[in-house]
């Protein structure tokens, strides 16, 4: 059953270029945040409503119908403990917290990760936060992306921040370094869903869920390009598997990334840099949002952390040396 919170966390109709689409399908399509399987767990528990009734997934739609989702709390939730770990706010008001995230911070306990997390964090910085889903966490960086995400301080914030994802009015950006040399930008529109034998992964499936990434090169070395990526929409691991996918998978990704490229006659200390970096060469560069109380227009950056920055350092120092 839902909650008895009288707002619920979002609640919009289903547009009319839904029409004749599978319930689930449409769903998908505004709650882009959630994995299909979930909101159909969500439709069967009754947290998530359709016109005030819960239609079987297959249901195909006819437009206009009202959906309605109180956001369960995870099941785990009331077992994560307040932790004192540092964070770097960048902004704080009533509403929302925007935050900058290092490398290696997990946003949520899970299996391998049963604390030390972002959500740990939040909760001990405000306890207030414990009456929100996961602490007011509404979208997500994988562990070892660095960079800027927004915090929901209420529920009525959590649920329009919600909501402008889905409507993919929320601004993303990210820098990457890709391995191989780019001729030009481009974008990426293809479908991801869990990979049919790893299911830790993603993968680019036909019926998948959408996911769209608009890329441009910043500039090119000698075997690698420096990027920056925008999300249209917002799935597990997109830019990751979406660079993979055109064959320039992200520098130092352990899962979709391939072979380290060593350009011919790199020096001891190039090869040293490369090898030493450790994670997939991702920041979170900036967030653009409309403020959910106020409706200001809003916008902040992240500054490259300091082994992103070496990294480009290392990058461009090789093509100095080997410059004609």
């Amino acid at each position: 059953m839902p909650p008895s919170r009288s707002e619920p966390d979002f609640d919009a109709p289903i547009p009319d270029d839904y029409t004749g689409q599978r319930l689930d399908r449409a769903l998908a399509a505004l709650l882009p945040d959630y994995s299909r399987s979930r909101l159909q767990a969500w439709l069967a528990e009754g947290a998530l409503t359709v016109d005030g009734e819960t239609p079987a997934a297959k249901t195909k739609v006819a437009g206009g119908e009202q959906v309605c989702l109180f956001l369960p709390s995870e099941p785990d939730d009331a077992t994560v403990a307040p932790e004192p770990i540092m964070l770097d706010i960048i902004h704080e008001d009533d509403a929302i917290l925007v935050i900058d995230k290092p490398a290696g911070l997990v946003m949520h306990p899970g299996a391998g990760n049963p604390d030390g997390t972002l959500q740990n964090a939040l909760l001990h910085y405000d306890e207030s936060l414990a009456a929100l889903p996961r602490a007011g966490i509404v979208h997500r960086l994988d562990k070892d992306t660095s960079g800027i995400l927004v915090v929901a301080k209420t529920f009525a914030a959590h649920k329009q921040l919600v909501a402008d994802l889905a409507e993919r009015t929320i601004k993303r950006q990210y820098e990457a370094v890709a391995v191989g040399v780019m001729t030009a930008g481009g974008h990426v529109d293809a479908p991801l869903d869990r990979h049919p034998v790893d299911r830790k992964r993603m993968a680019v499936r036909d019926f998948g869920r959408e996911a769209v990434t608009h890329y441009r090169v910043i500039h090119r070395y000698r075997a690698h390009t420096h990027v920056c990526c925008e999300l249209e929409t917002g799935r597990t691991h997109q830019i990751r598997v979406h660079l993979a996918h055109i064959r320039y998978p992200l520098l130092g990704d352990p899962v979709y990334g391939r072979r380290l490229a060593l350009p011919r006659d790199s020096s001891d200390a190039f090869i040293a840099a490369l090898r030493g970096f450790r994670r997939q060469a991702l920041h979170a560069r900036t967030l653009g949002l409309t403020h959910p109380v106020t409706g200001e227009d809003m916008q902040w950056q992240s500054p490259r952390p300091a082994d992103f920055e070496a990294l480009l350092a290392a990058l461009a120092e090789d093509a100095r040396a080997h410059a004609p």
